[in-house]
């Protein structure tokens, strides 16, 4: 859809609700004005209950909260008894990828998304400085923070040669560049420890690199060196980096992607309450779906993807044949949409046989330069692993998304927490759903001023229907937007309303302080 059309759709929505349209006019030559959306149920992200009361918004910052009457210059807006919430932060997002082709960011604000972090799993933007820089120039419709990533940094030093133990001298060198994107405003260190380069360092390593981090008061956030067969092993290296790096730790997307695993949250939970209280600052995040996606080669941490034994133990293990949903594949693109299993069946071998040539066939392509796009949506987790884990105060809310989508979680997250485990379910009450998806992630990253409805914060804001709330996407249309969300405000200004971008990008670079 064109931009043109996109603002016929939003003015003729505004225009039925009478004032709303002020609320994109707070850079115009005109005296300042206020905003003032009444009849709404606030939920004001602490966690407090909700209740019914203003919002004063004035330029791109909540002036007041509460029981509010109407002033001269108010423009007024009708929230119709529906909650109003801070705008939702995504605690680890891949949006950096395309970011400056979909600056409307569509897969975010069609469910209430107005800040994401980005520079997850190890992987960032590079140089950040350069990055932020242009977003300040070309702003996106939504706020970005980023972490610096140690798989970046890593590949920029050691290039090919990163099957092996970095060097003192290698890890001096990672070292220099890190403090290069700390200055730039990084939030701290991510790392990827599953995926190469990553895979390959040492604990050692990466607290060299985290004690830098920690140096600027930055984060260390970690997708885990396991999250099946090794995962209370790799629990214990993130308690070891916090505490021996003096680092506030974040374990990414959490989950237990083990047949033999579920039922375990609950021990996973008291090993990561007993590090905080022996002072370790460690939290978490997850998407509220049994299935992730990824690559292939991350069931196989020896990567000895020849083997048949590895194999079978991920087909009987981790997840089943029937259970890995190819989502893209650049040998053969007739195997995307179709399971391990399904794929066996068609070619005539056995899911063991399959599952390797799969990786097999796409390493060749990525030998002989021809690509090596694969990507796989594997379910390997309980739903009543999920529901604990999501209950435990210290997690919040994330997608783990793209901008394409792919997995529905890029589309669908956060509305599918507050449709299905709050208003269906009950797993999780309204004040502290809306508590992890905005003041909590806001203190696992170290935002200021945004994540709470207060006076003096930023006015990113979501007017949602709690009665129809709920997400729509799926493995087999993944992009399709929940319902229920009403309109997203990004710094005072509408970006999303009723499907429909609004064709604005008032997004903000959010730099460590």
């Amino acid at each position: 859809m064109v931009r043109n059309r996109k603002n016929l759709a939003v003015t003729s929505a505004v225009l039925l609700l009478g004032a709303i349209a002020l609320i994109l006019a707070t850079a115009s030559s005109a005296p300042p004005h206020t905003t003032l959306i009444y009849n709404a149920l606030i939920v004001d992200g602490s966690g407090a209950p909700a209740f019914n009361g203003s919002v004063r918004i004035k330029g791109t910052q909540i002036r007041a909260v509460g029981q509010l009457r109407q002033r001269r210059r108010d423009a007024i807006m009708d929230a119709g008894g529906k909650v109003l919430a801070p705008g939702f932060i995504d605690s680890h997002s891949h949006v950096d990828r395309g970011l400056f082709r979909q600056r409307e960011a569509l897969a975010c604000v069609s469910q209430g998304i107005t800040t994401v972090i980005t520079g997850q799993c190890g992987g960032s933007v590079f140089p950040l400085r350069e990055f932020f820089d242009r977003l300040d120039r070309e702003p996106a419709a939504i706020n970005i923070a980023s972490l610096a990533g140690h798989g970046t940094l890593r590949g920029r030093v050691m290039g090919d040669d990163y099957e092996r133990a970095a060097t003192e001298e290698e890890i001096a060198a990672m070292a220099d560049l890190l403090h290069e994107e700390m200055l730039a405003g990084a939030l701290g260190l991510s790392t990827g420890l599953e995926y190469d380069p990553g895979i390959y360092s040492t604990t050692d390593e990466v607290v060299a690199l985290a004690t830098v981090a920690a140096g600027y008061g930055g984060r260390y956030v970690s997708h885990m060196r396991s999250e099946d067969r090794s995962l209370w092993q790799s629990v214990e290296e993130i308690i070891t980096i916090g505490e021996r790096a003096s680092i506030p730790v974040h374990i990414s997307h959490m989950k237990l992607a083990m047949l033999s695993l579920w039922g375990q949250a609950d021990r996973l939970i008291e090993r990561l309450d007993t590090a905080r209280a022996e002072g370790i600052e460690i939290t978490g995040d997850l998407y509220p779906y049994p299935y992730w996606q990824s690559s292939l080669t991350v069931l196989f941490p020896e990567r000895d993807f020849e083997s048949r034994e590895s194999a079978a133990f991920v087909l009987n293990e981790v997840t089943p044949a029937e259970g890995l949903l190819m989502t893209a594949y650049g040998p053969d693109s007739t195997c995307v949409g179709k399971t391990v299993a399904e794929i066996a069946e068609q070619r005539g071998t056995d899911p063991v046989t399959t599952l390797i040539d799969l990786i097999m066939d796409t390493r060749r392509e990525s030998v002989s330069g021809r690509g090596r796009a694969e990507s796989v949506i594997g379910t390997s987790m309980s739903e009543e692993d999920v529901r604990e884990l999501m209950q435990w105060p210290q997690a919040g809310i994330c997608t783990d998304g793209t901008l394409g989508g792919g997995h529905p979680r890029s589309f669908g997250s956060f509305p599918r927490v507050l449709g299905r485990y709050v208003r269906e379910h009950g797993v999780l009450g309204l004040e502290e759903a809306v508590r992890k998806m905005t003041s909590q992630s806001a203190s696992n990253a170290g935002l200021e001023s945004r994540g709470l409805i207060r006076r003096g914060y930023y006015a990113d804001l979501v007017l949602f229907d709690p009665a129809t709330i709920l997400d729509r996407a799926t493995t087999d249309d993944p992009r399709l937007l929940s319902n229920g969300i009403e309109w997203v405000s990004v710094n005072g200004t509408l970006v999303y309303y009723s499907g429909v971008t609004s064709g604005d990008y008032p997004g903000m670079v959010l730099r460590r302080p």
